[in-house]
């Protein structure tokens, strides 16, 4: 009768520890509840371990008990890697598919892999779908361009799936190299069956319909939708079906030919963050039918991100512009408390991560920034890696997880929960 309960009570530690099992996080908004972050660092000062990395990749780390899974671009293949935990070793590599190449700055391992602690999905940009056992047995394949049509992307292909429930969730919002539609797929994660492919138009011409954002769930109330941003509009989805429950037209109000998007929105505390090209950045509520433009639209301001992702604590939302410029709003009003404030003078494609009282910040250059997560600007540290680094940090167990072109880095050391 013991062993059921053992078995219960682990699962329950593995789940309660912060793991870091998509893109942005537990909390798919980019925070995480650790404590004892490491604040300082250089590669050999505060570096548990690092192994290096044959190339690039805008792939977030993804972790899980003691496992990490990479998205890893060698030469012409697309791999995924499990690395131990603890120090770093490789555990296993498994290919996933041909045909990488470069486009600007990244590659076709941009999107981030996902797990449930049992499972590990990986996407490229090329459209291959698979999915993993931990001990690396591949458990099912599928290739979206094949079934559904080329992508049609100025810049390739890079959003991450989303995981929610028994599914996994893709957007494919596309138009400048396509005039097939936009749509957004549900896979079955235990077989990779469509259970859903839903259709998204829009009006957006040119370059404006790309997007290479990842959709987030708005949890209010007893409801639960699937939140798309890309191709001009901002819509919420029924997560079963996926069809588009309401639409708000708001992200190119000029309707600028090369509004393309790349920030993904973001829910925190019952408002969606929705970015555009910089300008306009929208708060809206969730819920409603047909075209809540403006009936849900609760402000705008002029100074949204491009590229990073903003993070929120709940009270005070934090924007990064890829010049490595901040800015400080109220969540729930978008009165300005403070900025802009300039960071490092360097291109910023990361997003930022809150944890700790702390937003971490990292730019292409390799400099993490520190930053005290108030009311009041203050930059705590400026850690220089001097690597190329596109990928977002990931946060786990008292540890941060770097990842440049040359090296995977684990910051601090571990305080197992």
């Amino acid at each position: 009768m013991w062993k059921p309960l053992i078995l219960a009570l682990a699962l329950s530690s593995c789940v309660l520890a912060d793991n870091w099992p998509q893109w942005r996080g537990p909390n798919l908004d980019g925070t995480s509840k650790e404590t004892g972050l490491p604040v300082k660092w250089t590669k050999t000062e505060n570096v548990a371990w690092s192994i290096p990395m044959p190339s690039r990749s805008g792939a977030t780390p993804i972790l899980w008990g003691e496992r990490v899974f990479l998205n890893v671009a060698d030469g012409d293949n697309l791999e995924l890697w499990c690395l131990n935990r603890e120090n770093g070793e490789i555990l296993w590599k498994r290919p996933v598919t041909g045909g990488n190449y470069k486009i600007n700055k990244q590659n076709m391992s941009s999107p981030s892999p996902v797990t449930d602690g049992q499972t590990v999905w990986v996407m490229t940009g090329t459209g291959i779908v698979k999915a993993f056992d931990f001990s690396g047995k591949e458990l099912w394949s599928r290739d979206i361009q094949k079934d559904y049509g080329k992508f049609g992307l100025n810049w390739g292909y890079g959003s991450s799936p989303l995981l929610h429930d028994d599914s996994l969730y893709i957007p494919v919002l596309h138009g400048m190299k396509t005039d097939d539609p936009s749509y957004v797929l549900r896979f079955e994660k235990k077989s990779g069956k469509t259970l859903a492919r839903q259709e998204r138009p829009t009006k957006a011409q040119v370059e404006a319909p790309d997007a290479y954002t990842t959709p987030t769930l708005a949890r209010f109330g007893n409801k639960i939708e699937v939140i798309v941003s890309g191709g001009d509009l901002v819509t919420g989805h029924d997560p079963a079906t996926l069809k588009e429950l309401w639409r708000a037209d708001v992200l190119n109000p000029t309707n600028y030919a090369m509004n393309r998007i790349i920030a993904s929105p973001l829910f925190k505390n019952g408002i969606i963050y929705a970015s555009s090209r910089v300008k306009p950045f929208v708060a809206l509520k969730p819920g409603g039918s047909g075209d809540v433009s403006e009936s849900h639209k609760m402000w705008t301001y002029a100074n949204g991100p491009d590229v990073p992702t903003p993070v929120s604590d709940g009270e005070l939302l934090f924007i990064v512009n890829d010049r490595g410029i901040l800015y400080c709003l109220d969540a729930k009003s978008g009165a300005e408390i403070w900025g802009p404030q300039r960071i490092q003078s360097a291109i910023y494609s990361s997003s930022p991560v809150l944890a700790d009282g702390k937003i971490y910040i990292s730019n292409e250059e390799g400099t993490t920034t520190v930053i005290r997560a108030g009311r009041q600007f203050e930059v705590l540290a400026e850690n220089r890696l001097e690597e190329y680094t596109l990928s977002s940090p990931a946060v786990s167990e008292g540890q941060i997880f770097l990842r440049t072109e040359k090296a995977l880095y684990c910051v601090g050391k571990r305080a197992k929960r």
